[in-house]
């Protein structure tokens, strides 16, 4: 195997895979503050007034090398890869041992198996004529109701036997049935550059490519709700006397959820998606991962 070059897992096949489902891919403005403590030190946040571009990509996946399974990719935010800039992910939540397996040691990801727990409650909502009040009074109205489907996912980190809440997302989406009416958005194919690398699983910087096509379409932001405690005193106590196993996991932990919780901006939804992700490559090989593991 040459410089530059990465071998696919057996599980996964020979690269590129690919992976189909839809996805919400919501960016959020973050304080640069919270994301430099992802970044490696040889990379430039792009960054302006103290903020950066940062979000996260929420996939249900019904077809992929490791099968169904639901994602959860925390973007911390931007960095310069000149002339162009990439994304830089804090985590990667996801409830398949396989993929968490592929996505540390091929693609060099923070990723982390957790739990998807997903309850969808009906949200009617009323539609009038303007002779409606009138016809309902006399029993014959023409009030039309539509729904809406409300999805609460719950996200949880599982480590062995023990569990923590990351966060819960709110979606607003259409009932399915019937989808014929429903304007999915316009088709798109786009190219999502990303580093990752120098974690405890694959300690070299690394560059891959993600190529998307799918049909896009702007939808209402989710709402995100964390977990009620984010152990900040023993965050900021640890700063001072160094970090144990525990807090270093607590910490990467509790600052992916300040970058859930930050503010959103913009929010998308791929429907029909086809998501071919490429092997990395290798910009710098260390021997020892720079950064704490997460």
């Amino acid at each position: 195997m040459g410089f530059g070059e990465t071998k696919s897992s057996p599980g996964y096949g020979n690269p590129p895979w690919i992976f189909k489902g839809s996805a919400l891919y919501q960016l959020h403005l973050v304080k640069a503050e919270t994301v430099r403590a992802f970044i490696p030190k040889e990379l430039r946040l792009v960054e302006a007034f103290g903020y950066t571009l940062g979000g996260f990509f929420l996939a249900n996946y019904d077809d992929s090398p490791a099968g169904v399974f639901d994602e959860l990719v925390v973007i911390a935010g931007i960095v310069w890869n000149p002339p162009t800039s990439c994304a830089w992910a804090a985590r990667v939540l996801v409830n398949s041992e396989e993929a968490c397996h592929h996505g540390r040691k091929e693609v060099g990801l923070p990723s982390q198996v957790a739990r998807f727990s997903k309850r969808i409650t009906p949200v009617p909502r009323q539609t009038k004529d303007k002779f409606g009040g009138f016809l309902n009074m006399i029993g014959v109205g023409t009030t039309i109701c539509h729904s809406k489907d409300c999805m609460d996912v719950q996200v949880t980190e599982v480590v062995g036997p023990a569990s923590s809440d990351i966060c819960n997302i709110k979606l607003m989406t259409d009932v399915p049935t019937p989808k014929f009416n429903k304007w999915m958005g316009p088709s798109i194919t786009m190219s999502l550059p990303s580093f990752s690398g120098q974690t405890e699983y694959n300690p070299n910087l690394l560059k891959y490519s993600c190529r998307l096509a799918c049909r896009v379409r702007a939808v209402r932001p989710a709402k995100v709700s964390g977990p009620s405690a984010l152990k900040k005193e023993r965050n900021h106590d640890s700063e001072s006397r160094g970090f144990t196993a525990e807090e270093v996991l607590d910490n990467a932990r509790n600052l992916s959820i300040s970058v859930m919780l930050s503010k959103p901006i913009l929010a998308l939804e791929f429907n029909f998606l086809e998501m071919q992700v490429e092997a990395p490559t290798i910009l710098s090989s260390n021997t020892t991962s720079s950064l704490p593991a997460a």
